[in-house]
């Protein structure tokens, strides 16, 4: 795939390392198609967090293998159409999706949901550093810390290069990944075996059922806030609904696969961790395909970092709108927020499922609300059409410093979902009277979408009818 430089496409192509940052992608340096979209989505996902996500359903919350596939199934195609939907927006609009969020929430009433991307990408980057780094102890004698640092390192070259290497990883690990997840699922069955009783075991539970429904729903949700970043570049004319399918489809498929795996070896080896239940379950060649999806990990780990070198960016520029960020500057952000994983995945290490699982599950309260504005904002508001230089105007142009709906909703969608959180970190009131079901994500889209949709349009029927009034001079009075 090409790349773009501030020089023009024709110098792009020769160069790996992409020049642009958070600037708009003009129309005659787009280039690609969607099908690229699905390669990037399905060979990013297939990958040990992934599997990890899988072995929470059937290990953490004790779910049968059935309905731990059958929530895996119903989270993964409901979240899939939430994130997907986010892609279109790229093509249209030729800028990453954080700074998209300006036109909905304002250039400064953006800053906190900004911050919040930053701060989930920096704690997935982590994550995934420390199951690669346990796959790399795994399979030579580095250690576990050498091979944390060693998984980062890789993921931090994917992101200072940028969009066009970014894109080259994931294809290749479309073919070589998604291999190893067929190969993987054929020694567990046909070869080494599940078990005797494994696919018996555990016991339904409605807390435990809409528990795994929220993670898998939530680990496709919790990419729309990057959809854009890898579709700004495609042409104008991509279309709405070959963004969405390719996207949809690469990230739902190689998502869902990859944890039903998880529940399967975490049913069939409850006792050991997701990297030893990986090299069991493929046999003679478990430390093939435990390398592959670890290799796996360095591809999604340079979309997470770049993720939230661009948003950082964003941030930077909002706080002083003349700056203009370029390559070098994404660098040392880049290292700068690899030096803040590496500390926080050497820390949590010890208790990383634990954590992980509270850390998906705390995503739901912000993420939701956010995306809820967004989409609503984008394809029944304003219907795709946004005046690009605004964003980049001091003031926020047309959009403002802050959109009072936009905040006023995010805001409410959080409070909303509290009384029907239920984790180990809190417990709501209604949660409680559920039998620990969360159902938190499903009321704060319920709540939000129309909430901002009639208050919006109020907003902005207010404001064109002010608009449309006569002056009055003194003059004219007297």
């Amino acid at each position: 795939m090409d790349t773009t430089t501030t020089s023009g496409p024709t110098a792009a192509r020769s160069e790996a390392l992409e020049q642009r940052t958070i600037e708009h992608i003009p129309v005659d340096e787009r280039h690609g198609r969607a099908r690229q979209l699905f390669t990037i989505w399905f060979g990013s996902n297939i990958m040990l967090l992934t599997i990890a996500t899988g072995v929470i359903a059937t290990v953490g919350y004790g779910l049968p293998v059935w309905a731990a596939a059958l929530a895996l199934v119903i989270g993964n195609v409901v979240g899939g159409v939430v994130m997907a939907l986010h892609a279109a927006q790229g093509p249209q609009m030729g800028v990453p999706q954080m700074l998209q969020t300006r036109a909905q929430f304002g250039a400064y009433g953006s800053l906190l949901v900004v911050t919040i991307v930053v701060v989930m990408y920096t704690a997935f980057f982590a994550s995934n550093m420390v199951l690669g780094g346990q796959a790399l102890a795994d399979l030579t004698s580095i250690g576990e810390t050498p091979g944390i640092v060693l998984v980062g390192v890789l993921g931090v070259i994917g992101a200072i290069y940028g969009y066009r290497v970014i894109h080259a990883m994931a294809g290749l690990l479309s073919a070589l990944a998604g291999l190893a997840l067929v190969l993987a699922f054929i020694m567990l069955f046909v070869v080494v075996g599940m078990p005797s009783g494994a696919m018996s075991a555990g016991s339904f539970g409605w807390a435990g059922f809409m528990g795994t429904i929220s993670l898998a729903a939530l680990w496709q949700i919790a990419y729309a806030p990057y959809v854009s970043d890898y579709t700004r570049y495609m042409p104008k004319d991509t279309g709405v609904r070959s963004a969405f399918w390719a996207t949809y489809s690469g990230c739902v498929l190689g998502s869902l696969f990859p944890m039903l795996l998880g529940a399967l070896v975490g049913v069939a080896w409850p006792t050991v961790d997701t990297v030893t239940e990986v090299h069991r379950a493929g046999g003679d060649i478990g430390g093939v395909i435990l390398a592959v999806f670890a290799l796996g990990i360095a591809a999604t780990n340079a979309m997470n970092l770049y993720c939230g070198a661009l948003s950082t960016l964003t941030i930077g520029q909002t706080l002083r709108p003349r700056w203009q960020p370029r390559a070098g500057t994404r660098t040392v952000v880049c290292v700068v927020i690899f030096a803040v994983a590496l500390v926080i995945a050497i820390a949590g290490k010890g208790d990383f499922l634990d954590n992980f699982e509270n850390f998906m599950l705390l995503l739901l309260c912000v993420l939701i609300p956010w995306t809820a504005v967004n989409l609503v904002d984008y394809y029944l508001i304003r219907r795709g059409e946004y005046d690009i230089p605004s964003l980049f105007e001091p003031d926020g142009g047309i959009y403002g410093r802050i959109n009072v709906p936009a905040v006023g909703c995010y805001l409410l969608g959080i409070l909303i979902q509290i009384p029907f959180l239920s984790n180990a970190l809190y417990t709501g009131p209604v949660a409680k009277a559920l039998d620990g079901v969360d159902i938190s994500w499903i009321v704060g889209l319920a709540v939000i979408c129309p909430v901002y949709y009639f208050w919006a349009r109020a907003t902005t029927a207010s404001r064109e009818r002010i608009a449309a009034e006569p002056v009055t001079t003194v003059g004219e009075q007297a």
